[in-house]
């Protein structure tokens, strides 16, 4: 279920990866991304499963829709009827809550301050990258407190594995000199996890990077190797007393 996990105080994280669970064929197993054409039934069991090995219940696992943008959001508690909002990043102090970032190449982002008891969890693709999600989800957990931050950076699609247009490299670079890269065929890449550690490291975060190329592991998801897939997450809880 989890393709690595680890505590600070009273801190969890975890990345999953793809067994565990019920989703079959292409999102075959632990599927918990609910826009991806997968059973709904399915991925509500495979979240149910995560916020128990976590040690939650399912409403206190928060998802969100992930929009590709910076906007990271404050909360409290469990969704409610209206369900979960659209923002890339979610922030919050109070304890019981699990906080997800889902990932299928995207760069998963897991943010804590144990002392202070702030947590975050932050979706940085390409463009979250280049729109300093991870300043934006900095800035408010110091807003609240948080002084001795701590980042763990989860799998996600390498250098080498992400090419793109030279043009979009080239604006990549512009906002994180280190996101430049050269594909495994030697054309123009981006390495979006490199450019968000820089970032991180420019606010003063310290940072524990997690190995791994999403689309050369197979026990994780990538769409840039699939197409039709399922999604992965990072997971943070701010453990209840």
């Amino acid at each position: 279920m989890f393709f690595a996990r680890g505590r600070s105080g009273p801190v969890q994280w975890g990345f999953t990866d793809r067994q565990g669970g019920v989703s079959a064929g292409d999102f075959g197993s632990l599927n918990l991304g609910g826009h991806v054409g997968d059973d709904p039934d399915a991925v509500e069991a495979n979240r149910s499963r995560v916020a128990q090995a976590v040690g939650v219940e399912r409403d206190h696992l928060l998802f969100l829709q992930q929009c590709h943008g910076n906007d990271v959001l404050l909360v409290d508690g469990p969704w409610g009827p209206e369900g979960s909002p659209p923002a890339d990043g979610v922030v919050t102090t109070t304890p019981g809550l699990a906080l997800a970032a889902l990932v299928a190449d995207c760069t998963p982002v897991l943010l804590a301050d144990p002392e202070a008891g702030v947590v975050a969890a932050v979706h940085a693709g390409r463009p979250g990258m280049t729109a300093r999600i991870v300043d934006v989800a900095v800035d408010r957990m110091r807003d609240l407190g948080a002084r001795r931050l701590l980042a763990v950076v989860g799998p996600s699609v390498c250098g080498r594995c992400y090419e793109v247009p030279l043009e979009m490299r080239s604006a990549a670079a512009d906002v994180a000199p280190e996101s430049a890269a050269v594909s495994w065929v030697g054309t123009p890449a981006i390495d979006v996890a490199s450019g968000v550690v820089a970032q991180l490291h420019a606010k003063d975060v310290a940072v524990q990077w997690i190995s791994g190329c999403a689309r050369e592991e197979s026990s994780l998801y990538s769409y840039r190797r699939d197409g039709r897939t399922g999604r992965f997450a990072g997971v943070v809880v701010l453990d209840a007393a």
